[in-house]
């Protein structure tokens, strides 16, 4: 009991005891409910077991059995079946010990959340040079207390045709753990040291060194450094903080991740760090088509949850998760923000091959990791739900709307220097009605908006949220911010009204107004759209306020109409607009 397991009956009690005598665990099965002999296979998919602790198991494909001719005996390395489970009426015992991949035994148990003492010491590695001599112990103490006879007969069945229990040899310079460390050892040091965790050490200088079995950790060299250094004491190495090159500071990308950070933050945003991975089912509930690239993700291969075994090719499911883990306990109004890495997996994208962390990758490895790896952009995201502007004396409070999107949008561009223009789109998972695309001259950068109100059905969001995401990789750095420019002299306002045709974009109409005014122009800001029947089918009347100041001089009403006159030229012959009378 000390030991911390139960007793439950002679046999499985000696299995135990041998488990943590020498290391090795071991089962114990009813012989006479095994129906034919034992065998080995993987699972399938959706096969299920009932473990010893009577819980009904769901397998897959991963799972490693151990069956006879009708039914599984254990879920190899992690518990044995209720089928062949040793009972009070058990008279015959069959004993076994194995040895299994401590990778398929340590995925088994979190995706089953079935943790044993057999599979802790699995999923660590075992010896596998004495399974035999834990049978022998275990079968001479059974009989000793249970008052049985040993059978003489052992079946011994394995993967392969391996007898030899050895780890491949390692070769390592002799004072490689005295440069690792910065320490000088005393000559003959390292094979001491070695020699005395069982390793087998020949030769001089480079040592020839085979660890021994029970060690299947010790696979390069800087593991037989780590074995020195740890026997002779770490804490003889001595501790030297490295010098930091002196002016380098924040990169560029660090500078503007910053600052971005800090304006969406004074803009009301709160920022989250959102699970770099997809919940399952996530795009189907936003309707993406099946080629969508959002869908090609890289799956992990060994996923902390089993339903989120995809890395994140966008932001916005796990802002959105958050967005509605806040409403749901009782934070209606919302405006989050997040700046992550996203990974989107290209045709280039391969295994990545092993390099020695004993040197310096060269060049070529360096190179080679790089191209092997999938690309991960910066992306930039925020959701907002509920009301933008609070109830008070002055009003019932505004709603989240559209336009909040697209505001945060310019926010993200003032501080990084970049004038986006929004043009209107239709993108899964925004309303068709109500998104944009952001672009940066003539790419695409991102999108912005109002979600699609089947979309806030089916996951369950606040009726208007809003969202926006913008790829930071495909935005160029600005590395020096222009400093703004404040004039003494006072401004003139004037407004103008054109008409165009209803599918021109107003931010074409801004910037063919901002590029014709020229340098007098301070601001441009549209603040009515009008289509009836005055302006004619197929027409929009925008109203454009203009703010004209000189920088040196106070400016005339004739200037500033000149400029305005200029404007509507430019914006005529880009966009065909006509000057409404």
């Amino acid at each position: 009991m000390l030991s911390g397991i139960r007793a439950i009956s002679p046999a499985v009690d000696v299995t135990n005891y041998v488990m943590l005598e020498i290391g090795h665990p071991m089962h114990a099965h009813d012989s006479s409910l095994i129906t034919g002999g034992f065998a080995v296979r993987f699972a399938r998919d959706g096969e299920k077991v009932i473990t010893l602790d009577d819980v009904e198991r769901t397998l897959n494909s991963a799972d490693v059995l151990i069956v006879d001719d009708v039914a599984t005996a254990a879920i190899g390395g992690v518990m044995g079946a209720g089928t062949t489970e040793v009972r009070d009426s058990t008279t015959d015992v069959l004993l076994e010990a194995a040895v299994w991949d401590p990778a398929a035994v340590s995925r088994t148990q979190r995706r089953l959340h079935l943790a044993s003492e057999a599979g802790r010491r699995y999923e660590r590695s075992v010896d596998p040079a004495i399974s035999v001599a834990a049978l022998d112990r275990c079968a001479s103490l059974l009989a000793e207390i249970a008052g049985g006879r040993v059978e003489p007969k052992l079946t011994d069945w394995r993967a392969d045709d391996r007898t030899d229990w050895s780890q491949p040899t390692i070769e390592i310079p002799a004072d490689l753990p005295d440069r690792t460390a910065g320490v000088e050892y005393a000559a003959g040091t390292t094979a001491r040291r070695l020699a005395q965790i069982g390793a087998e050490v020949t030769g001089s200088d480079p040592l020839a060194v085979t660890p021994p079995s029970w060690r299947p950790d010790l696979r390069q060299r800087a593991d037989l450094v780590e074995e020195v250094l740890r026997l002779e004491g770490l804490e003889s190495i001595p501790s030297v903080l490295p010098t930091a090159p002196a002016g380098r500071g924040l990169s560029a990308v660090q500078k503007r991740r910053r600052a971005i950070g800090k304006s969406l933050a004074l803009a009301g945003f709160v920022e989250v760090l959102p699970t770099p991975f997809l919940p399952a089912g996530v795009f189907d509930a936003w309707g993406l088509a099946a080629q969508d690239p959002r869908r090609n993700a890289t799956k992990v291969l060994n996923p902390l949850e089993a339903d989120r075994p995809q890395l994140a090719t966008t932001l916005l499911p796990g802002l959105l998760e958050a967005l509605g883990r806040n409403v749901s306990r009782g934070t209606a109004d919302v405006a989050l923000f997040a700046i992550q890495q996203v990974v989107h997996p290209t045709a280039e994208t391969r295994a990545v091959e092993r390099i020695p962390n004993d040197r310096r990758p060269t060049d070529d490895e360096i190179a080679g990791l790089d191209a092997s790896l999938p690309r991960q952009p910066q992306h930039v995201a925020a959701v907002l739900a509920g009301l933008r502007e609070p109830a008070g004396p002055w009003g019932p409070g505004r709603p989240v709307e559209a336009s909040d999107a697209f505001e945060a949008v310019r926010v993200i561009g003032r501080a990084a220097g970049v004038e986006f223009t929004l043009r209107a789109a239709q993108e899964l998972p925004w309303h068709p009605g109500r998104c944009a695309e952001v672009l940066v001259g003539d790419t695409v950068v991102g999108y912005a908006g109002q979600l699609h109100p089947a979309v806030i059905e089916r996951t369950g969001l606040p009726k208007g949220a809003c969202a926006v995401e913008l790829d930071l990789d495909a935005v160029p750095i600005v590395e020096t911010l222009p400093a703004p420019k404040v004039s003494p002299f006072p401004a003139v306002f004037q407004d103008i009204s054109v008409v165009v045709d209803a599918e021109v974009a107003s931010a074409a109409v801004v910037a063919a107004v901002r590029d014709g005014a020229g340098d007098l122009l301070e601001d441009v800001r549209l603040f009515d759209v009008y289509t009836g029947p005055q302006i004619g089918e197929g027409r929009k009347s925008l109203t454009l306020a203009l703010r004209f100041r000189a920088a040196d001089r106070t400016l005339t009403e004739d200037e500033a109409s000149a400029a305005r006159d200029a404007a509507v030229a430019v914006a005529g012959d880009r966009v065909g607009a006509v000057l409404r009378g």
